[in-house]
């Protein structure tokens, strides 16, 4: 139970990472990109994907269509304001986004910040190995033997260790879709 339980948060810690990667942006134009952008629809703050179809016209070019037309300058705002580094055209039908060829010292930093993703990963899964082991040894009173405990700590070992070379494996893939020009 605590095996599978463990495995499971694991690879929920090895999807959010993947997201986070998503929103790293390698030079290429992608909707995910936008994933965690929020703009003010009907005074509620909405995920922009809920507000306007996203899509990509070119490998260099976003165009966001908003379901309604009067929401296109709240959309320019909320890409304005985010950390993306984009300035966004709007035609009055669609907001468009071109993204720039990426710089070596952008793509070292994206690099650099696909590390810390990466790290924040690892870190992730080795909590949860802590936590897992912590229980594990709560058995021990209940009396369960000290044998199946350290067969249960070895088990969750292995699926850490599995868990953590897969996110370091991410990382170098990342890593060479950045740095490929």
């Amino acid at each position: 139970m605590y095996l599978d339980e463990a495995k499971d948060l694991m690879d929920k810690a090895i999807k959010h990472t993947g997201l986070e990667f998503n929103k790293i942006r390698a030079g290429k134009a992608s909707p995910a990109m936008l994933d965690g952008l929020y703009v003010d629809y009907y005074g509620i703050s909405t995920p922009l994907h809920q507000a306007a179809t996203v899509n990509t016209s070119d490998a260099r070019t976003i165009i966001i269509r908003p379901f309604e037309k009067k929401l296109i300058s709240d959309i320019e705002r909320a890409i304005i304001n985010s950390d993306l580094g984009l300035n966004p055209q709007s035609d009055g039908e669609v907001v468009r986004l071109i993204i720039p060829p990426l710089t070596e010292e952008r793509r070292r930093d994206l690099v650099k910040q696909v590390k810390n993703e990466g790290e924040a990963g690892k870190v992730s899964i080795r909590s949860i190995r802590k936590e897992s082991n912590e229980e594990l040894r709560k058995l021990l009173k209940d009396g369960v033997s000290e044998d199946d405990v350290k067969k249960a700590e070895e088990k969750v070992q292995q699926l850490t260790d599995a868990h953590i070379s897969k996110i370091e494996q991410m990382v170098v893939d990342k890593e060479k879709e950045i740095m490929t020009v």
